[in-house]
């Protein structure tokens, strides 16, 4: 779990790169506003320094102090998976001058397995969701199917079953499959791995012959045939994957998830303070070229409200909550 979350929040930090791309833009946002921040702000990252978490918070901290006139302290807290930090941020004053670089894995996945210091649903709250990374379905070339539709057929039929990679018990890799093996009612075998690139290294050898991974960290794989990409794990078709559907699109509609993060607060903090922070972070993306950058890898920018990163929160607690609890999920499983 703790590896796994790391790994996600790895394969997005470079996103958080573009928010140095738009000082203008930032700093005309900072002029509108007078009230906050009138001091010092804390980014709490989840990894030590260094570290992917930490390398995001500064970036981030980087953007926020030129275009604020006022510095950002970022600080990592490790430990439990980054429950530590969102135990510390949840108790901390609901002032605006704490916040947290959550990634998804926090807080819709390790409530559900772990004890935690602090409730996902009530004591964090929702300020920006800054990058998302589509999961899709790949296999080894070696399995005869060449649709989503045929690999289910062939799934349902394989004696011994198939065997599935992940990067570790708990991760999205393992409860994407296990929620597939739910919804199509078909039994794989699952093989745990510390991390995804292992997972993935196995997956090409032929060792293990289905994965669900990120679009953004297996393309090299896709590009060069040595996996196969089936379908994508989302309502909309991956851009750089245009050619291949949605589980949507084969009549898996319920199929959506993926790797994300963003920025949420103690609960109780100023909407002024959430408003801002929020409009800083769109206002960075705005430009159509930062944009296509990010996007063009197969990283999505959600950037919506905090309610709308709310709302999405909740849903997949509520998801990865049935799956783990359905598939029976634990720390040794």
């Amino acid at each position: 779990m703790r590896s796994t979350s790391s790994l996600r929040l790895c394969s997005c930090w470079t996103v958080i790169a573009a928010l140095g791309l738009a000082p203008a833009v930032l700093t005309g946002v900072a002029a509108a506003q007078t009230d906050y921040p009138a001091r010092a702000i804390r980014i709490i990252a989840i990894t030590q320094a260094g570290g992917p978490s930490d390398l995001s918070a500064r970036f981030v901290g980087d953007r926020l102090t030129a275009a604020w006139g006022q510095p950002v302290v970022v600080e990592s807290r490790i430990g439990a998976g980054g429950s530590l930090a969102a135990g510390y941020v949840a108790k901390a004053a609901p002032d605006g001058y704490t916040l947290l670089l959550a990634a998804d894995s926090l807080l819709t996945i390790n409530p559900h397995v772990f004890k935690m210091p602090f409730d996902t649903l009530k004591d964090l709250l929702p300020v920006a969701s800054v990058a998302s990374n589509q999961f899709f379905l790949s296999i080894n070339p070696n399995v005869p199917a060449k649709t989503f539709q045929e690999f289910i057929e062939y799934a349902r039929k394989a004696n011994p079953p198939l065997h599935y990679a992940s990067g570790g018990h708990g991760s999205q890799h393992q409860l994407g499959i296990e929620m597939l093996k739910q919804r199509a009612g078909i039994d794989m075998v699952h093989v745990p791995y510390r991390g995804a690139a292992p997972a993935v290294a196995d997956l090409v050898a032929g060792h293990v012959q289905v994965m669900f991974d990120s679009v953004t960290l297996q393309m090299p794989q896709i590009a060069d045939g040595t996996t196969r990409a089936l379908a994508v794990m989302a309502s909309q078709r991956a851009q750089v994957l245009p050619d291949v559907p949605t589980m949507a699109e084969a009549g898996y509609a319920e199929m959506a998830g993926g790797t994300w993060f963003g920025l949420v607060a103690p609960t109780g903090t100023p909407r002024e303070a959430t408003d801002y922070v929020n409009a800083m972070a769109k206002k960075a993306f705005a430009d159509p070229a930062v944009r296509n950058r990010y996007t063009s890898q197969g990283t999505g920018l959600p950037l919506g409200s905090p309610e709308d990163f709310g709302t999405y929160i909740a849903a997949d607690y509520k998801r990865w909550g049935e799956v783990i609890r359905k598939a029976n999920i634990t720390l040794g499983n």
